[in-house]
């Protein structure tokens, strides 16, 4: 089984690269891996990542990568010569399939995003989709399974249901994670990390809750402590 910490993955959702690293600083050896996402890789995310490597830490770069397959192809396949361990794109069959030849003989994992975690069904009518978020996102698992992809991010709500129905051969990658008691804030379908890996969850991804709290590593500390109740890695 993996190490809890590594099972932990911090977004590092913030204005500035400053920002993200005195979270980095913060945490120190407490958490080894790091989500970098939209809003810092335009300013310097990219060479966050390599440093966060060379210090022996994971990286999940979420570009969420969405074009023509040729182009996410050739994306991919620049992504995967910069060491980074997870790499997203949207969870359509194209899309994926050109990702998955993009990687080509890399140890870049790809993750198809299913259906973002501040969607509910009543957003995703109104987005003109004709299944609700559970519908849409088994659907998209057995594409994304179909495509060679390594897993999928969606809500932990739906993550029992998509281990029963697929089995565990692949990993499932949960943000809107909300310890206990905590504000769910602009996320809808949201869980514990107990519930979460209770669930079939392998990564949770946690941004808030720990670079808003007054002492980071001692709310990572508290989540942790949190996912040691799951009963597969008491």
């Amino acid at each position: 089984m993996t190490h809890l910490d590594s099972r932990l993955i911090v977004a590092l959702d913030q204005p500035t690269i400053e920002s993200a690293s005195a979270i980095v600083d913060a945490l120190g050896d407490t958490v080894s891996f790091y989500k970098i996402g939209l809003q810092l890789i335009p300013i310097g995310g990219m060479d966050l990542s390599a440093k966060l490597k060379a210090e022996g830490k994971q990286v999940f770069l979420d570009y969420k990568l969405h074009d023509i397959p040729a182009t996410v192809e050739k994306a991919t396949r620049s992504l995967s010569g910069v060491g980074a361990d997870l790499v997203t794109v949207h969870a359509e069959p194209a899309v994926m399939k050109a990702a998955a030849a993009g990687r080509e003989n890399s140890n870049l994992k790809i993750l198809g995003v299913t259906v973002m975690t501040c969607y509910d069904d009543a957003m995703l009518t109104e987005m003109g989709y004709a299944h609700g978020a559970r519908d849409l996102v088994l659907r998209r698992v057995e594409q994304a399974l179909e495509a060679g992809i390594d897993g999928i991010v969606s809500s932990a709500l739906e993550a029992a249901e998509i281990r029963n129905r697929f089995g565990d051969d692949f990993l499932i990658v949960t943000p809107g994670i909300r310890p206990a008691g905590a504000d769910a804030g602009d996320q809808k379908r949201v869980a514990t990390p107990k519930l979460a890996l209770n669930e079939g969850a392998t990564h949770l991804v946690v941004g808030r809750p720990i670079h808003g709290a007054p002492d980071p590593a001692d709310a990572a500390r508290s989540i942790i402590a949190e996912m040691k109740q799951a009963p597969q890695i008491a």
